[in-house]
């Protein structure tokens, strides 16, 4: 059964730019007014020229301004299916920080962020329904679907600018615990290795290691501290190797990146199921770990409004922390 009402009748609209959005990416912009419309579409029509702004072609990269005028052409949209709307649960999530700029939430594993790609709905949808009187909701960064911890939503137009800029300029810092296979040597501090993204045939996407001069590569970097040396709780049979929990700072945020990295040096992470060690996967699920050990703990950067400094942080989940019996590493 379809989630939408039979689809609107297309026609060139023209928009102006708010004061709040003033300095924001053209893209990231008509992401939030072009509701229903997919991503590559909209990048679609921002190459072909049919988007203009001022009467001019534009960038995706364009810092659009208050007062701007932007052609936007015919596009097929689907109207809101109400019903739709109303079947989206109302769900609240532990909150870190709050104020009249931005939200910091700790996002449980196995939560998408947002809908799409097969998930009808995810932690923002979640939100907007527990919180109808917000004006705002939007996410500043994501995490994927497996991995629990710090995520932000803005609630002003101006603070999701804000902190969008800091993510793009690298100006933040993230740190994410990690339990790898293996001994990871505390030699090893520094993983600068470039990435790529490709499509699997059913059209999953993947990331790999590539060359720095492949054409699509994308330099990657993350800083790796070793914590401490873990003993598998395995019963039943014993796994040969240790196991090994990293604190991981990203200096680039690409897309798989910690997973990749890590698996790309012989230590992919526990319960990885896409880059991971599937037999071990497949025992520690027998054991009670049925999610991949890898969490967004720690992040830091300057408050939207005042530009202070804020230091946040996610504790370990109690079902990891109780698992892999770590807590004299924090």
């Amino acid at each position: 059964m379809s989630s939408a009402h039979p689809l609107a009748t297309p026609a060139v609209r023209h928009l102006q730019v708010d004061p709040e959005s003033d300095g924001q990416r053209l893209d990231n912009f008509l992401f939030r007014e072009l509701k229903g419309v997919p991503k590559t579409l909209v990048y679609r029509v921002i190459r072909s020229g049919e988007v203009r702004l001022n009467k001019g072609r534009v960038q995706a990269d364009t810092r659009v301004h208050a007062g701007d005028i932007l052609r936007i052409p015919p596009l097929r949209v689907s109207t809101v299916d109400e019903a739709a709307v109303r079947a989206v649960p109302a769900r609240d999530f532990p909150v870190l920080l709050e104020d009249d700029h931005l939200l910091a939430i700790d996002k449980p594993a196995g939560v998408a962020v947002h809908g799409g790609s097969g998930v009808s709905f995810g932690v923002i949808e979640q939100l907007r329904r527990a919180r109808p009187e917000a004006r705002l909701l939007e996410l500043v960064h994501r995490l994927d679907r497996e991995t629990s911890g710090l995520l932000l939503i803005a609630k002003k137009k101006s603070a999701l600018r804000h902190l969008q800029d800091q993510f793009r300029e690298r100006s933040t810092v993230k740190t994410y615990l990690a339990l790898v296979v293996g001994e990871w040597p505390a030699s090893r501090k520094v993983v600068d290795v470039p990435l790529e993204k490709y499509l699997l045939p059913d059209g999953e996407r993947r990331v790999r290691v590539t060359l720095a001069d492949h054409p699509d590569a994308m330099r990657s970097i993350s800083l790796v501290r070793r914590l401490g040396r873990v003993q598998p709780p395995i019963t039943g049979g014993e796994w040969p190797q240790a196991m090994t929990l990293l604190a991981v700072t990203i200096k680039t945020g690409r897309t798989h990146q910690i997973r990749v990295h890590l698996a790309h040096h012989g230590h992919p992470i526990v319960g990885d199921d896409k880059y991971g060690h599937f037999p071990l996967n497949r025992e520690l699920a027998r054991n009670g770990l049925t999610r991949m050990f890898l969490h967004a703990w720690q992040l830091k950067f300057n408050h939207p409004a005042d530009q202070r400094v804020i230091s946040l942080e996610a504790p370990l989940p109690q079902e990891l922390m109780q698992w892999a019996n770590v807590k004299d590493f924090f």
